[in-house]
């Protein structure tokens, strides 16, 4: 499936979830007579536990939410990711995938032995046919460890629109750093997230400076992590130990100077331009110079990469599709080549053929990568980024 057609720009303001995932339903499955129960036969397979305990509960909204930008800004709802005077500017379509929350975390500290979590999702749509509940609609969790590496402990595993459920229990009782990622093709009315009684709480205000800010279609919105923190950006928000910014547009990320508006207004550390799989040869000639000298007007100094399109893991057998991808390529190529060749200073560019790849295993549909190929895709970022980080 191309990743341009993932979406309708058609999408209903009020949802940004697809027809085909509103039409599933929020309760769990009924097996048929005769067919095992897979969450009897493995508990792990279960509904999580709710709360069982006395707990305290804290609301991150006193404290600020990361990968949530232009905070001084009236949002029609706390956890979208355009401010409300984005809409009627951007296109409805983006503004639509604006109010999922992807790529938005919270940090705190606590030395709590249990955490919970409840929260209210915009849309019932918890899953899609090829990207699992987790990933929609789930929370993910992770931990700092004794030698300060980012480790995951649980992910929520959603069964209705409004849910409740213990993440983790039996910690040991002593300080550490927590990271809760938020859902990726979901939006969030309210969260709470929940310790036992006279656990240690403290959240921790999120960076508006120096982030990585990343521009790009539905693989940067996440399509199809298994959960949140598995996507790219989240990836490399934890390797380069910085705050993130995702603003992938599912079907919608055409380097659009509407949303350029909204980039230069940032004061990030790297812009990241990752649009090429919305787009072809035509679009990417008429659309990347104006972007880059738009960002270079308001911010002279800041590194701008850009990335080509990925392979879709099938093209080798599609011979229309492969010839889509090499036509991509070379107008980016030629329109970075111009730039350079216009003084255009701290460009850098990553080239696509190998981001998911090679053997046809890095993604769940052809077109979006599934967790083998966000970690491939980052592991080809990584070295281009670092490089233009040392640029500033």
């Amino acid at each position: 499936m191309n990743r341009r057609h993932f979406f309708s720009a058609t999408l209903a303001a009020s949802t940004a979830l697809p027809l085909a995932a509103q039409a599933q339903t929020a309760t769990k499955p009924v097996p048929k007579a005769g067919t095992p129960d897979a969450t009897k036969l493995d508990p792990n397979m279960a509904l999580q536990k709710k709360e069982e305990i006395p707990l305290k509960w804290h609301n991150p909204e006193t404290w600020g939410v990361e990968g949530r930008c232009w905070p001084d800004e009236e949002r029609k709802r706390y956890y979208d990711r355009l401010p409300g005077s984005a809409e009627g500017k951007v296109t409805p379509a983006v503004w639509s995938l604006s109010r999922n929350s992807a790529g938005m975390l919270v940090r705190f500290k606590s030395d709590a032995t249990t955490i919970h979590v409840r929260y209210k999702l915009m849309s019932p749509a918890l899953a899609m046919p090829h990207m699992p509940a987790t990933g929609v609609s789930g929370v993910d969790l992770y931990a700092r460890d004794a030698k300060g590496k980012w480790r995951w402990v649980n992910v929520s595993r959603p069964a209705a629109q409004e849910f409740s459920a213990m993440l983790i229990n039996g910690v040991p009782k002593e300080p550490r750093e927590w990271m809760l990622y938020l859902p990726l093709y979901n939006g969030i009315d309210k969260l709470e997230i929940g310790v036992n009684e006279g656990a240690s709480f403290e959240g921790i205000a999120p960076a508006q400076k120096g982030m990585i800010v990343f521009y790009g279609t539905s693989i940067t919105h996440g399509a199809c992590a298994s959960r949140p923190g598995m996507c790219h950006p989240a990836i490399l928000g934890r390797r380069f130990e910085m705050p993130v910014l995702n603003l992938g547009f599912s079907g919608n990320g055409k380097m659009d100077a509407a949303v350029g508006d909204f980039l230069v207004r940032l004061d990030p550390a790297v812009y990241v331009i990752d649009c090429l799989p919305n787009m072809d040869a035509k679009l990417v000639t008429e659309r990347t110079i104006p972007l880059v000298k738009q960002l270079r007007a308001k911010r002279p100094e800041t590194p701008i990469v850009l990335v080509e399109d990925r392979r879709n893991t099938n093209a080798w057998i599609q011979p229309s599709r492969y010839e889509h991808h090499t036509a991509n390529h070379a107008a980016l190529k030629k329109a970075f080549a111009t730039l350079k060749e216009e003084g255009v200073k701290k460009l850098f560019y990553v080239e696509g053929d190998n981001l998911l790849g090679d053997d046809g295993d890095g993604a769940t549909d052809g077109s979006h990568p599934n967790d083998l190929g966000f970690v491939r895709q980052a592991d080809v970022m990584e070295p281009i980024i670092r490089e233009a980080l040392a640029a500033r």
